[in-house]
């Protein structure tokens, strides 16, 4: 039987995870719980599941879930900040860690996980795309297994040999559904707002990654997270858009083969993959029948539209602590767009300018890559503020 630590467990990720887990009651027992501010959630999730602990990062959350707990007579123990996620996803009696914390909130407890050698089901691309090498270097020393959760890095991983011959492959292809604003002018783009933004026509995420998906960040995001997870160039990482999301992703071969993962566009399927591999477990999720689905489509991205996505590759080719940068702004602009204080397309804007302004030394371990994230955040919080 697995143990799980779930860390953000009342996102669309950890909700999805806890309904696989459910239909397996004999194959998985959860250890802990995180969430954030969403605590009636984190107690209703407690209550069925009844984890050792539960972990928020804010203690006036803390004591409203604690009275919450104990009102239900839940023995759920709570726990207070980011050493409390790092002690459950590498706790001894723990196998499988969830990675399913959104932004760079999520690198300390993921590398926490790595270093402690557990089965770490990588949701939170930003900890690769933070801290690549580390993260590796984390899995390597410390005995971990990788398995990607995104539905396009898990397509790929589906789709290559274990262990597979990077030798063979000849480029990766991931799709991209382009989010809701795939055939909108980009005149019309400028009084967008977080509403229309977070309206995504495939997929149901949280706010933040709705807003990547929209600008098309998350999917930059996921081209530097697949340099890492499979070891090939930046050269040979290629996007297409795909609006049906049937096709998660593909790999091509140098023979002229390509393999490709099909399926509904619901994560329980890379969920219940990673959980139980090398074996296949029920997800919850029915067959796909593809005479139903009708014409499948295939565009290249427009990057003079989609800045975000060519920032990506640009922040990859450049290395260093161009990733982090942008990632860091990306945050920051995004939560400001979310808070009504910038416009959409000022996200492209505070990106572009701060991958071209700030330029701090090459991080060489994980206090460097935290000042540099911390470093970004203070230039963009400005910018933001000026341009409010």
């Amino acid at each position: 039987m697995q143990t799980l630590t779930i860390l953000g467990a009342t996102g669309s990720i950890g909700r999805s995870t806890l309904d696989v887990v459910a239909r397996h009651p004999e194959r998985f027992r959860v250890f802990a719980l995180s969430g954030g501010a969403q605590f009636e959630l984190l107690a209703q999730q407690c209550a069925v599941f009844v984890p050792e602990y539960a972990v928020v990062l804010d203690e006036s959350v803390a004591v409203q879930l604690r009275a919450l707990l104990t009102s239900i007579h839940c023995a759920t123990q709570v726990l207070v900040g980011v050493q409390a996620l790092c002690d459950v996803a590498s706790d001894s009696s723990v196998t499988t860690v969830m990675s399913a914390i959104v932004g760079a909130a999520g690198l300390l407890p993921t590398m926490a996980a790595a270093k402690a050698g557990k089965r770490v089901l990588l949701a939170n691309k930003e900890s690769l795309v933070m801290a690549g090498a580390l993260m590796t270097a984390a899995v390597r020393e410390g005995g971990a297994t990788l398995l990607p959760i995104d539905s396009e890095h898990n397509a790929l991983f589906q789709c290559m040999p274990e262990p597979h011959d990077s030798k063979s492959i000849a480029s990766l292809t991931l799709t991209a559904s382009g989010g809701p604003f795939l055939h909108t002018p980009v005149a019309e783009l400028k009084n967008i707002t977080p509403d229309e933004a977070c309206a995504h026509p495939r997929w149901s995420m949280g706010r933040k990654i709705s807003v990547d998906s929209a600008t098309m960040m998350n999917k930059g995001l996921e081209v530097i997270e697949a340099f890492w997870l499979f070891g090939i160039s930046a050269a040979q990482i290629n996007v297409v858009i795909h609006p049906q999301s049937i096709i998660h992703s593909l790999v091509n071969y140098v023979d002229g083969s390509s393999l490709a993962q099909l399926g509904h566009a619901d994560m329980r399927v890379p969920i219940a993959h990673a959980l139980a591999y090398p074996e296949r477990i029920h997800s919850g999720v029915g067959l796909l029948d593809l005479a139903t689905q009708g014409k499948l489509e295939f565009f290249a991205p427009d990057l003079e539209k989609f800045v975000c996505l060519r920032l990506a590759f640009d922040a990859l080719n450049a290395g260093g602590a161009a990733p982090i940068v942008l990632n860091a702004a990306n945050e920051c602009s995004v939560a400001a767009f979310l808070d009504g204080c910038i416009g959409f397309l000022d996200i492209d804007r505070i990106n572009e300018l701060a991958l071209n302004t700030v330029h701090p030394a090459i991080p060489v371990n994980l206090d460097d890559v935290l000042a540099v994230d911390a470093q970004t955040r203070r230039w963009a919080s400005q910018i933001i503020m000026d341009m409010a």
